[in-house]
Parts: C-alpha cells; sequence; structure tokens
C-alpha cells in the first residue's frame, strides 16, 4: 500500500506500508520518494494502484509512477491553481480517466492512459473546492467557492446538475456504495440520498472539519481543528469512536484504506491521517476505546502538510496492537 503526501513547501512525499520481516506484527512507513515536484504550494493529491498525481497553485498537475518512485511527467493544461484531484477507476490496476477541479471553476477530463485532454468546461462561477467521483465512473459532484453543489455527467463532459446551497461547502464525498454523499460547511457535516440530494441527517462536531473520508457499513471518518480523528455512524448520526489529540496540530487528510482483493465483508481497519505538524499517522481503529490509541507507523516529513491520498492494501497478517480532445457528444470517458 502506498500513501502520497503533498506539502505547503512545494514537496511531494511517498511512503509505503510494509510489514517488518523480523516483526510480522509489526508495520513500518517506508520512504519511496520526496523531492520538490511543484515551485508553489501543492493543493491536492491522488492515487489508484501505481499511479499518483499532484496539483498545486503552479497551475501544473505532476504524474508520478509509484512502482519506481519517480516522477514521469506533467500537464501543463491547466490554466489556474490545481484544487481537486480524482481518479475514475473501476478496478484496482490502473485508473480510466483523471477529473481536476481548478480554481477558476471549471473541471477537465483526462485519459489515464496515455494522460491527455479529454474535455474541459465550466462548472462553478468562482472556483471549485473538491470533487467525488460515484463508484460507477459516470458522474461526480462537485462543490464550490460560489455556494453551489454541482454534478458532472462523465459520459458527456458537461454539467448536468447545479444548485445554490446555504453555505459554502469545503468537502464533498460519495460514501462507498453510492447511496448517499456527505458535504463538508465549516463544522458540520450533512448526510444526503444520492438519487434526490435529500438531506437525511447533519452531524455536529465541536470544531472545523477540514477533511472526510468514507468507510464501510455507514461510518464517516472526519479530521480537522479538534486534532482528533472522529468516527461517525451516519445512520444515527452520532459519533461511533474517536481517536482524540491524533496529531499536535490540525488534520489534514484522512485516507481509509481497504483490501485491494476486496475479500471478506469486515470494515477497513486501517486509517491513514495527515497533519500540518508534518506527521503521517496509520492506525488500527478496532482498538480506539479499548486501551491507549498509538499508531501502527508513522512517519515524519518536517513539513506543513496539505493533502493526503492512499492507494488499496494488499492483504498481509493483521498486526496486534496493546490525445486530442473530444467533441461534447463524444464520450469523454471511452
Amino acid at each position: 500500500m502506498s500513501i502520497v503526501a503533498g506539502s505547503y513547501e512545494r514537496f511531494i512525499w511517498g511512503f509505503k506500508l510494509k510489514q517488518l520481516k523480523n516483526s510480522p506484527q509489526s508495520l513500518t512507513l517506508t520512504p519511496l520518494f520526496s523531492f520538490p515536484s511543484h515551485i508553489s504550494p501543492i493543493k491536492s493529491v491522488a492515487v489508484s494502484g501505481s499511479a499518483a498525481v499532484s496539483g498545486g497553485s503552479d497551475d501544473t498537475i505532476k504524474i508520478y509512477d509509484l512502482s519506481t518512485s519517480s516522477e514521469i511527467g506533467s500537464l501543463n493544461d491547466p490554466t489556474s491553481t490545481v484544487t481537486s484531484l480524482s481518479f475514475v477507476s473501476l478496478d484496482s490496476s490502473f485508473p480510466r480517466n483523471l477529473l481536476a477541479g481548478f480554481d477558476d471553476g471549471s473541471v477537465s477530463i483526462y485519459d489515464a492512459d496515455p494522460f491527455v485532454l479529454l474535455k474541459n468546461f465550466s462548472v462553478h462561477k468562482k472556483g471549485i473546492n473538491d470533487l467525488s467521483v460515484h463508484k460507477t465512473g459516470t458522474l461526480a459532484l462537485s462543490v464550490g467557492r460560489d455556494c453551489c453543489l454541482g454534478m458532472v455527467n462523465l459520459v458527456r463532459g458537461r454539467r448536468s446538475f447545479y444548485c445554490r446551497l446555504g453555505k459554502e461547502a469545503s468537502v464533498v464525498r460519495f460514501d462507498g456504495s453510492g447511496e448517499k454523499f456527505f458535504m463538508v460547511m465549516d463544522e458540520k457535516v450533512s448526510v444526503h440520498q444520492a438519487e434526490d440530494a435529500k438531506l437525511v441527517l447533519e452531524l455536529e462536531n465541536q470544531k472545523k472539519v477540514l477533511c472526510a473520508a468514507p468507510g464501510n457499513n455507514g461510518v464517516l471518518f472526519t479530521g480537522g481543528e479538534d486534532k482528533n480523528i472522529t468516527a461517525w455512524d451516519t445512520t444515527t448520526g452520532k459519533v461511533a469512536y474517536c481517536i482524540e489529540d491524533a496529531h499536535s496540530a490540525r488534520v489534514k487528510g484522512i485516507v481509509v484504506l481497504s483490501k485491494s482483493d476486496g475479500a471478506g465483508d469486515d470494515d477497513p481497519y486501517i486509517v491513514a491521517s495527515a497533519s500540518s505538524d508534518g506527521i503521517v499517522r496509520v492506525w488500527d481503529i478496532r482498538v480506539v476505546g479499548k486501551e491507549k490509541t498509538d499508531p501502527l507507523a508513522e512517519a515524519n516529513t518536517k513539513s506543513r502538510l496539505t493533502c493526503l491520498a492512499g492507494s488499496s492494501i494488499k492483504s498481509f497478517k493483521t498486526p496486534q496492537v496493546g490525445k486530442t480532445n473530444k467533441s461534447e457528444d463524444q464520450d469523454a470517458s471511452e
């Protein structure tokens, strides 16, 4: 399993989560690479299989091959800051498309093999804060600084729905089933039905939420200015459990690491987090509340981390813890 983090200092950080040979019950974050890939702060990262990308304020998307721990190219099509990146992946081997959101309110769809721009179109009147792709790969949701929610038809490559929200949302996420989606507005997280966007319930955090990641069986993980990692039961609206003071500073990224082989129906038990304190940590959420929660592994980048992404985790022993643009009528995601 690979973890990629971006930083305010322009550095990209790559790690591999491995089991120690002399201690198979222990995990470690082994560095893969670290270098200043951008000339300005990194805003977003995304990972799918062996492919990773990062976007920053330098109007550039960088592409990485995790199997060789190297940068393999860049996309210079963006005309403004890259604010959000998301792969369209129907399996764990290699992504089909890359979706990018920009500070000018537009969205671009790229073919991921090779990386070429298929379509660029406007979705929001102001900058895009976040994007989330539905598990079918046919549509995506976006939220922007114009206080609106947008829906993107990835087959046609156009905006298919647009509505005003009561407040600016910073994060939007589909759940794993695709039946619900979540929006973050400061301290509140709203839960909606994906079919008609009907509000199901609201989750009230004590401080501002900065990142969110869905788990299985209706669990949503959030992190933010309270320095905690909180797991919410989105069926009841109550806190299921919480890792208090998971970091010494605000949490800027959370990744739920599921098994790449899809075996079993158990909840993913490994969660990774990144903070502006520069530390990436990996947690076993099964022991939360049973005893003092210590991370399974951690790495200190000594930089101000801004974002986090991770690939699927391969099965291993469970650690025990005390081309050219297409026209609008063509399929942009073939």
